[in-house]
């Protein structure tokens, strides 16, 4: 859907960094903030916010700024975070964990809803308010309950095998965690998070830092 809209890629990205710093404008009262602020406090140059801020359907007042609700509620309409949408986390390991218990996903539209995992010593046991099932039961699950989000966190060796269950039950929005290229239809988006290039990006700029 955001690429129907014809946003570029690299604004997505900016735009959940904007919707951040507004809601700590809205929780003090604040009802409008300049774009230079905006900016400021999102780490990214005043000009690609104001160009940012032309794929969103908010005009901001020349001596005021851009009005703080009204442009939450915008970013929120293009991300499609108006509504709730439920997922479910693949790996009932320490990151699948701890990702099915983060209540951040909340405030961007998301509510994990179930955990799985091949263990059989880990399914059926319970996480938090979530009881770990089989990975063989996610396709009629999927089916059954509509889920069309998944996030996962199995090792490299599982990751396609788990991904052709997730799409044969109708999943469109991959979260993967796995260091693997996924295999999926020209309609699934995913999302890859590859620890392992964070770190070592981050070991490389931390060494050239102390010279």
């Amino acid at each position: 859907m955001m690429h129907d809209r014809g946003i570029p890629k690299p604004t997505l990205e900016r735009l959940p960094r904007y919707l951040r710093a507004l809601r700590r404008h809205e929780a003090t009262g604040e009802i409008f903030i300049s774009s230079s602020r905006l900016g400021s406090e999102s780490g990214i140059e005043e000009f690609q916010v104001r160009k940012d801020l032309t794929h969103v359907e908010v005009t901001g007042l020349r001596s005021k700024g851009y009005p703080v609700e009204d442009l939450i509620l915008a970013l929120r309409q293009v991300l499609g975070l108006t509504g709730q949408r439920d997922a479910i986390v693949v790996g009932a390991g320490r990151l699948g964990t701890a990702l099915s218990q983060y209540p951040g996903f909340t405030n961007y539209g998301f509510k994990i809803v179930d955990l799985f995992d091949s263990d059989p010593y880990k399914v059926g046991s319970m996480i938090g308010d979530l009881r770990v099932m089989s990975v063989d039961s996610m396709p009629k699950y999927l089916r059954e309950m509509g889920v069309s989000t998944a996030i996962i966190t199995v090792p490299a060796e599982e990751a396609q095998r788990v991904t052709d269950q997730l799409i044969e039950g109708g999943i469109k929005g991959i979260w993967n965690f796995a260091p693997v290229a996924l295999d999926v239809p020209p309609d699934v988006y995913v999302r890859n998070e590859d620890l392992a290039i964070g770190l070592a990006s981050l070991s490389y700029h931390v060494a050239r830092a102390r010279g």
